[in-house]
């Protein structure tokens, strides 16, 4: 199987925490950051992915605005830059420990700012880049830095 991602949640998922716009949308994302960090594959989708699943049925989604989309050819473009690779709607990946750490370094870095400038959620994801990225729910589980110890 394979996690279907648009642009911009290549991003998000960097320094989701567990929070979201609705239950029904965290308990999604969790589920998803699970299989990531299982080493599911991710396929790169134009629009609405399966993050954005839940909300799509909401009047007020935002999942297919005009802004959404550019973030999301923001996003991929610093994606690209970052990994050294072309990645477009249709390309596929594993964010194994490598790419994670080299896409959370730059994001912490600010590498990534343009495509996350008008996000809601800046704010929490400049927070959780800033705290290190302890508390992200994808992990690469073969990174011994990533790894939580269970109490």
């Amino acid at each position: 199987m394979t996690v279907r991602l648009r642009g911009h949640h290549l991003l998000c998922l960097l320094t989701f925490v567990g929070e979201g716009y609705t239950p029904s949308f965290t308990r999604n994302y969790v589920e998803i950051a699970k299989r990531l960090s299982a080493g599911e594959s991710v396929t790169v989708v134009d629009g609405p992915d399966d993050i954005c699943a839940p909300m799509l049925c909401d009047a007020g989604a935002h999942c297919r605005d005009e802004s959404i989309t550019r973030r999301d050819s923001l996003a991929l473009a610093s994606v690209s830059d970052i990994l050294d690779r072309q990645i477009v709607p249709g390309s596929v990946l594993v964010l194994d420990a490598d790419r994670l750490r080299r896409l959370r370094s730059a994001f912490a870095m600010g590498k990534a700012a343009a495509a996350c400038a008008e996000c809601e959620w800046a704010g929490l994801c400049n927070r959780v880049a800033d705290g290190g990225f302890g508390e992200v729910l994808v992990r690469a589980a073969e990174d011994p830095c990533l790894l939580r110890e269970e109490v």
